[in-house]
Parts: C-alpha cells; structure tokens; sequence
C-alpha cells in the first residue's frame, strides 16, 4: 500500500529538493558496503523485533534486509522522494510504503521500533522529528535505532550536496533524545577509521562523490577489523558516525 501526499512540511520539502537536484550515484557507490549495513543492523539486534518503521528507506537497500529478519513481523517504509519510492515498490510490490514523512503514518500505535539510518540530519527540526518518534513508540515502550552522521569539524562541501543540516556530536544527540523523552541505553561513537577517511576525501580533497571501488575496499578489507576492535576492545573516542538506542519508557 502506498500513501501519497502533494504538500510536504518544509523540511522534508528541502530535503527532497536537494535529492531531486543530486544523482543517485551514492546508491551505486554504497550498495557495495554490505558487511557495513550487516554490522548495524546486528547492532540494533532484538530491539528490531515485532512491528517497525523505517524511516527514510531510500532505495531500499537497507528494507531488503529488514524484510527478511525473522524477529520482525510487520516493516512500514518512508520515503519522502517520490523516484525512490517507485523503485522500492517495483522491487517489493507488497511492501508497506509511505511517500511522505513520518507526519504521514496513519497508524498510530502498535510500533515496536523505529530504524533512522542517516536521516535525522536531513531535517532542520530535528527535535521535532524526535518527539513524533516517542510518540509513536511510547505506547510499546519501543526502541529507536538511530544512525547519524558526527563530528562537525568534518562538515564538508558533500555533507552539504546531501542536504545536510549538520553532523552531530555525542553530546548534542543525547540532549535533544532526552529532551524528546527518551531514556538513553547506549550512545556512541562508531567508524573511527572513517572519520580520518571522510576528513580526508571530503573536507581536505573536497571530493564530491564516492568511488564505489573504494568504498568496496574499505568494506571487506578494513571495516571489518575496525568494527571488530571498536566492539570487542574499545569504543573510539570520535567516529564519522554516531549509534544510539533510545527507548520511549
């Protein structure tokens, strides 16, 4: 089932703006970090169970591999950007979908968790984004799964091609999650290598896309070791990405 809606709020408006303006090369590029998506989603763990939403599901790429989780009973999909919603359906065709925003769900209860990869930064409310969240989850005393991008020192010109708002620091993300009224379980640092990485390419180099051969190096040779180390020794102390759990209790 789809949903459509003509009038998005105004920040979702400028965030599908900029993906219209933007080829979907990243989508090319990214769909070659397969144990890097694997890693989070095994993050997140049993708190991916029952009934979730996805919050900005893009093309799709991270729906494929929730839909074939066996603690998951139920996936609802959001995407704002009416070209990638068609994609999805034509690869999921009974795939629960949403064009629109989260403003647009009209199930109101029942939700077990929320999946937020990489897209919080997309909204200038964010705070606003975060309080519909909990109110959508607090009826289950669900957990929200959320991805961002870190660090603000490391904002680069591509940061802003994708119609980033900011890049958060640990600090900054706990406060607005609490402020939402969420009880925070886990909030951390995650990809120190890619923080040297991203500061390199992106704000040193000022590249403007990525290079699917190098991001499928960085999968399967380095982040592996990387996550190893940042889950089993350490967590870094900065990262290119920050993970949180949050629950609406």
């Amino acid at each position: 089932m789809v949903h459509t809606k003509v009038q998005l709020p105004k920040e979702m408006k400028k965030l599908q703006d900029t993906t219209t303006n933007l080829d979907d090369f990243e989508f090319d590029a990214l769909k070659e970090a397969k144990n890097y998506r694997t890693s989070l989603l095994r993050e997140f763990g049993s708190h991916l169970r029952g009934n979730v939403i996805e919050v900005g599901a893009g093309i799709g790429q991270i729906t494929a591999e929730l839909r074939v989780l066996p603690s998951i009973e139920k996936i609802c999909s959001i995407e704002p950007e009416a070209k990638f919603c068609a994609r999805i359906h034509a690869k999921f065709p009974d795939h629960d979908l949403v064009h629109g925003t989260i403003a647009d769900l009209h199930r109101q209860h029942g939700w077990n968790a929320i999946l937020s990869v990489n897209v919080l930064e997309h909204i200038e409310a964010d705070e606003n984004e975060l309080q519909n969240y909990f109110r959508l989850l607090q009826p289950m005393g669900g957990a929200l799964c959320l991805f961002v991008p870190a660090r603000p020192e490391i904002y680069a010109p591509l940061d802003r091609d994708f119609g980033h708002f900011r890049r958060y620091t640990r600090h900054a993300l706990r406060t607005k999650l609490e402020a939402a009224g969420f009880v925070v379980k886990q909030l951390r640092y995650y990809n120190l290598v890619g923080y040297f990485a991203w500061w390199i390419s992106f704000c040193l180099l000022k590249q403007r896309s990525f290079d699917p051969r190098s991001v499928r190096f960085f999968d399967r040779m380095i982040f592996p070791w990387v996550h190893w180390s940042e889950t089993k020794i350490s967590a870094p102390p900065i990262g290119q990405s920050l993970l949180a759990l949050a629950l609406a209790r």
